[in-house]
């Protein structure tokens, strides 16, 4: 377990202020709810003694701060392959497979994305999630950020809830959408069956936007753009607006297949036995340097085989 020590003096801008309103301005890197437990755990020493949080500051005191490396998470790292689409001392991004649960849970002990990113670089315990910033479905492919050190995690997690990270995604939905839209509907769990989401009057806030890409007979490729990041979001939504995406084995309902389909859709569609859903960009300002970044992912190959053969059919 390792310590890292940071000394700064109060300004005197900040006198009259709770302590730990200083210290957040001071220590920005770090959560405000990290540092008032630090305070009061006695990780924060000002002119060498244990305060309160709530106590006031005069400024021109000396802060000692100790930053204790504590295990977040107890999962077992495991060796697995990761397709790393970015990484520098701050951060990383991977393109997830289809398949692949990211957190484990009951039924998914071992075998997920946190094993294998604890196996990759075991300094990710410390860190929250082992620095996994947000999720994806099991059988949903694309980018994932993932913060290698604490400041990382306290910007990227802030610049997620401040929705200063754009997340596209491309799809496959069930029917012929007209033109691109916005759907506002709140989603919570399900009344009934507590394992899926559904859109309820008592759910949380969820906008999503979206715009057609391509349209075939009797599916839509679309662009989706997240406002908000709730569970299963995008699922829910087009499957709320009966449009399912095309092989959501959970909303996706029947298939749909156009009449006069060939042998070779019809095969397709029904082998197809995930949700064509893609995380396919990512752009956020890099948490350390500030810099702009725009992240890619390739089309996995069974979606572009997916969409080829939907073209071949709408010819």
């Amino acid at each position: 377990m390792s310590t890292e020590k940071h000394s700064k003096t109060i300004p005197d801008e900040l006198a009259g202020l709770r302590l730990d309103q200083a210290l957040a301005q001071m220590f920005p890197d770090f959560s405000r709810s990290r540092l008032k437990a630090w305070l009061i755990n006695g990780a924060v020493l000002v002119d060498g003694e244990c305060r309160r949080p709530r106590d006031k500051i005069d400024g021109g005191e000396q802060v000692e701060l100790s930053v204790i490396a504590e295990v977040a998470v107890t999962s077992e790292p495991e060796s697995m392959r990761l397709d790393i689409a970015f990484e520098d001392e701050a951060m990383l991004v991977i393109n997830k497979p289809a398949g692949l649960v990211v957190h484990p849970g009951a039924g998914n002990l071992s075998g997920t994305l946190m094993n294998g990113l604890l196996h990759y670089l075991p300094a990710l315990e410390a860190l929250p999630r082992a620095g996994i910033i947000h999720r994806l479905d099991k059988d949903t492919t694309g980018l994932m950020l993932v913060a290698k050190t604490l400041p990382a995690h306290t910007a990227l997690v802030r610049a997620l809830a401040e929705r200063e990270i754009a997340r596209q995604y491309v799809a496959v939905c069930q029917g012929v959408l007209t033109g691109g839209g916005t759907i506002d509907a709140p989603i919570g769990r399900h009344p009934v069956d507590r394992m899926r989401m559904s859109v309820v009057d008592n759910g949380k806030p969820a906008v999503t936007r979206y715009t057609v890409i391509e349209r075939f007979r009797a599916h839509t490729y679309i662009d989706v753009r997240l406002d908000t990041g709730r569970t299963h979001q995008i699922r829910v939504h087009f499957a709320h607006r009966r449009h399912a995406l095309l092989g959501d084995p959970v909303y996706g309902g029947r298939l749909a297949l156009p009449a006069g389909a060939s042998q070779q859709l019809v095969d397709i569609l029904r082998r197809f036995k995930r949700q064509a859903l893609h995380a396919i960009r990512l752009q956020l300002a890099h948490p350390r340097s500030g810099e702009a970044l725009s992240l890619e992912a390739p089309i996995p190959r069974d979606f572009d085989d997916l969409l080829q053969t939907l073209r071949d059919d709408a010819k």
